[in-house]
Formats: structure tokens, sequence, C-alpha cells
């Protein structure tokens, strides 16, 4: 069941706007996951007790995105999309404020508690495409969803820079590039009052229009899309997480893990500026199949090779990846819920997303530290990891693709 927008020019208008405010938010605000991604595991390896929670900050900003989903898309379905997102960004500063003090101190505890605050920005970006599709006609749904995810294209080419030139610029390494991701969140609200979504209707569970919690997860069009989306966004963190780790301890310089990061990075948001038309053409689910196949492309290429070379193909592919996977399951999503659930649905949708990516990224940390002595074994032990969940991503497909379409 698809939201009820009218096809109507002044609907388009708005929905063109908002489009073009969330991508905007998307490639400013945005820049900060590559930042951190690019600096957070590094720091934690600096100030850990324990080498084995060097990504443990990495997996506390997704921890934190997953606990916050719930409780934001809850927000956002009574008070609007404008107030969610603008409270999100201010905690997000405060978590940065706090991450700088931590590395400041020394103190991993205090720094991995600021990366868990961020984590609310990062569950606020999730939303970004969601909205984007509030506003927006049946037929446009997929290209908007797509438009604003390419957003990120501005993030990728800006995140890495911001984080290779604040990385050394105090005495204390990587504090600066956190200071810089204050500055960025407090730009968040002059952005975002911009946005002109009105409040969704509300409905009771189990009234018209408003099926219980138990119904919509018995809902076959739906569970494939979390478990899709949920593997696509993981496995892409999975080995995004420990790239860093990985290239340096192959005796890259993280001047060269920023470089491949961003070419992951505008791989994963480049491809979004014609998603949306081959999801329109295509279907969501061959997408997604497509980016399933991609993945298992990636994972194999990085276990062919740890030479410079490897890494660019290998987190190019991942990307790209990504990106079909995860868009594409946005739009299978957004097909099967109504304006009225769609509160409660995308915020169980992203609550289940982000606790996946949070398990990934803490496993990255965990696989790279202390599965083998040496950073290729450890960068070989992620990849394989790989396998399992691409293998639950594709069955979920099939099984979906076999029953009959009314019963979707």
């Amino acid at each position: 069941m698809t939201a009820a927008v009218e096809d109507s020019p002044a609907n388009r208008r708005r929905a063109w706007s908002n489009v073009a405010v969330l991508t905007l938010a998307q490639g400013i605000l945005g820049a900060q996951l590559s930042m951190i991604f690019i600096t957070a595991g590094l720091a934690g390896a600096m100030i850990a007790p324990n080498p084995c929670f060097a990504t443990l900050p990495v997996s506390m900003v997704m921890l934190g995105s997953a606990v916050s989903a719930r409780f934001l898309s809850g927000f956002m379905a009574r008070h609007g999309r404008r107030a969610g997102f603008t409270i999100a960004s201010l905690i997000a500063a405060i978590g940065a404020g706090i991450a700088f003090a931590g590395l400041e101190r020394g103190s991993f505890a205090l720094f991995t508690l600021g990366c868990t605050l961020i984590g609310a920005q990062m569950s606020a970006q999730g939303f970004y495409r969601f909205a984007a599709a509030d506003v927006a006609p049946a037929a446009l749904q997929p290209k908007m969803i797509s438009l604003v995810q390419a957003g990120g294209l501005v993030s990728a080419l800006i995140g890495p820079r911001i984080a290779t030139v604040t990385a050394e610029a105090s005495a204390i390494p990587f504090a600066m590039t956190f200071a810089a991701i204050i500055g960025i969140n407090l730009l968040g609200p002059f952005i975002y009052a911009l946005l002109r979504i009105p409040v969704a209707p509300q409905a009771r569970a189990g009234s018209a229009g408003g099926r219980s919690l138990g119904e919509i997860l018995r809902t076959p069009g739906i569970v494939v899309a979390m478990i899709c989306g949920t593997v696509s966004y993981a496995l892409m963190n999975l080995v995004m997480t420990s790239t860093p780790l990985a290239m340096v301890g192959c005796g890259f310089a993280t001047a060269d893990a920023a470089n491949v990061t961003a070419a992951h990075m505008v791989a994963m948001f480049a491809p979004a500026f014609f998603t949306g038309n081959l999801i329109a053409r295509f279907g969501a689910e061959r997408i997604v199949t497509l980016g399933l196949v991609i993945l298992a492309t990636a994972g194999a290429f990085a276990l062919s090779g740890v030479e410079l070379d490897h890494f660019y193909i290998a987190l190019i592919l991942l990307g790209l990846g990504w990106n079909f996977g995860f868009i594409g399951a946005t739009a299978m999503l957004t097909a099967q819920h109504t304006p009225e659930e769609r509160g409660r649905v995308q915020g169980i949708n992203d609550t289940i997303v982000f606790g996946g990516v949070f398990l990934a990224s803490l496993s990255s940390g965990a696989l790279m530290g202390c599965a083998g002595g040496t950073a290729q074994q450890g960068w070989s032990a992620v990849n394989m990891m790989m396998l399992p969940f691409l293998t639950l991503a594709g069955g979920a497909l099939i099984w979906m693709a076999l029953r009959p379409r009314d019963t979707r």
C-alpha cells in the first residue's frame, strides 16, 4: 500500500522544494559520517585500554542511531520532521563536544559517550529518505528517495578532506576533527527551517489505516525490505569501519585511508542520481538483488589482495552495492505502509537497520583486533563474514518472489 498523495502541480513543487533542502542537509551534515569512519577507529586505537575495543566508538555511533530511531520517529510523527531533525542535530553537537573533551583528556569512556550521542544525527539522516517521500506523489517517490541520497556525493567529497586537514591540526590527534563536527551539526537548525512537511495524520493501532505491530511485522514485503536494508547497510559498515585500521596496519598512511573512503562514499551516493529511475523501470526487488551481487563481488575482491588498488576497487564496489541494496529496500518499504503507519513502520525499520549496523561495526573491531595476528588476517576475516548475511538476504528475496503476488 502506498502513501496517498495527490499528483498535483502544488504537491510536486512542494516535494521538489523539500528534496532540495534534504539534499543540502545530506551534503553538509552527512560529511560527519566519513569523518567519523576515518578518524574514530584510529582515535579509539590511540586511547582504548584494549586493541579489541578500537572501533567501539564507531559502533556506539550506530548504537546511538538504533536507540534513537524509534524515539525520533515517534517524536516526528507527533511534532513534524523539522522539529525532530533539529533536536537530533543539537544532540549530536553536544556529543561531538563530549568526544572532543574525551580526546583532550585521553578518556576512552568519555570519547565513546560523545560518539554515542552523535548517533542521533545519524538516525536523523536515515529518515531523510522517508521525509523525501512524505509529500511526494507515488510515481515520484523512488526518484525523490534516490536524489536525497545523492546529496551524499557532496559529503563524500568534503568529509574526507576535512578529516585529513583536521586530523593533525592540534597537538592532540583528531581532536579538531570533532571540533569541526560540532560546527557542522550547528548548521542543522538553519537548514531544517526551510522544510515544508506537514505533520502526518495519526491512527491508533487496529483502527482503519493503522495496523497493529504484529500485523505490520507479518507483512512479507515489509519483512523482506527490512532484511535487505539491514544486510546492505550492515555489511557496508562492517567493511568500511575496518578499512582505515586495515590500511594503516598494512603500511598505508591515514591520508591513503581518507582517499579510499572518499572514493567509497562517492560510489555510495553518485549512483543515486539514476537509482530511482532504475527502480521505476526494473522494480525495487531487482535493484536490491543487483546490490547484493555487487556487495558479494566487493568482498571477493577484498580477499584477493591488500595492495592499494585492491582497497580502492573493493570499497568502490562496496559503495555501489550499498546504494542499490539500501535505496531499493527503502523503496520496497515505502510501498508497503499508509501515511498513518509511517511513524511506526519507519521507526521499527531504522531501529532494526541501525541495530544490525551496530552489531556489524562491533564485530568489525573484534575481527580486526582479535581474530588474527596481522592486519591482513583480520581484514580477511571481516570480508569472509559477509557471506552468511548475503545468503540470508538473497534467500529472503527468493522466498518473496515465490509467493503469490497478492500475498506479498
